[in-house]
């Protein structure tokens, strides 16, 4: 699949209101946004799919990521038979081994090598009748190995949480024609206080997350950055705030490293609701690239 632009990344997407994600999805694709990413903790996660799909023409609805734990392979391959037979060419499946503290409770002990598991996994999703195709899947990956298997054994990889060096990293091991789609978060919020205060609510709960830790210590960020819910410096990485020049700045960076595309995810200070506005404000400057 060729997927340029810029993307959206939402759980608002997923777990909001069934008639107003409607609205919103449908607004994205006139504002030119080219694909919807949504994410997946369970649940009927092609339902949701369905739901984007038929709210659109043209828009791509792709997951960020698909719980692998959570979806055998033979209702993967079934579901997105099911999308691909009402609307051909225009669903992506991400794929991910997600996070042992995530996992843990329902399959305790069992994620020791996630590696190991997402090739197994993979493996049986190939001998499934109908499958889903190399072409039609990436994985989510962050470190060399699992990289190294979005290349040989998808068509490349959506990563998050990353700064653009990560990217360009990727890009290397990936090669030239693989799939890569950064997932990039923002605040569109002027005030330096303010704007950290929203982005901490994001990195504080992801930095418990050793996948991302981890990661982030390749790329020269030391416990001072990742303690607590992140320095200034990993915050201002990870989530970079001010005005859409700030966010085109930052997306042409990934792009320049390697991206094909970016999904941004436009953190607000109201958890609940959709950022539409945010969305409408971005649009111009975000869709010249």
């Amino acid at each position: 699949m060729e997927l340029s632009g810029i993307g959206i990344w939402s759980g608002e997407l997923r777990y909001g209101d069934e008639a107003e994600k409607r609205e919103a999805v449908a607004e994205l694709q006139e504002l030119g946004y080219t694909a919807a990413w949504i994410p997946d903790v369970g649940g009927d996660v092609f339902g949701a799919l369905r739901e984007l799909l038929d709210a659109t023409t043209t828009l791509v609805a792709a997951t960020g990521i698909l719980n692998l734990w959570m979806h055998s392979p033979s209702e993967v391959g079934d579901g997105f038979a099911a999308l691909e037979a009402d609307f051909p060419g225009r669903t992506l499946l991400g794929i991910g081994v997600s996070h042992h503290l995530l996992i843990d409770n329902s399959h305790p002990g069992e994620y020791t090598k996630p590696l190991a598991k997402t090739r197994a996994y993979l493996d049986e999703l190939d001998e499934v009748a109908p499958t889903v195709p190399r072409d039609r899947r990436v994985l989510a990956a962050l470190g060399p190995k699992m990289l190294g298997l979005a290349r040989d054994r998808a068509d490349g990889a959506h990563t998050y949480f990353v700064p653009p060096e990560h990217t360009a990293a990727a890009r290397e091991i990936l090669g030239p024609d693989k799939l890569l789609v950064p997932e990039q978060a923002f605040v569109l919020h002027t005030d330096p206080g303010e704007a950290r205060e929203l982005a901490r609510r994001h990195t504080g709960s992801y930095l418990r997350l050793p996948n991302y830790t981890s990661n982030l210590r390749r790329f020269g960020f030391g416990e001072d950055d990742l303690a607590g819910a992140g320095s200034d410096r990993l915050v201002d990485t990870i989530v970079p705030w001010g005005d859409a020049d700030v966010l085109l700045g930052r997306i042409k960076e990934h792009l320049d490293a390697g991206a094909d595309q970016v999904a941004v995810q436009v953190l607000d200070f109201d958890r609940r609701g959709l950022p539409r506005r945010q969305w409408r404000e971005l649009a111009p400057a975000l869709l010249t690239v």
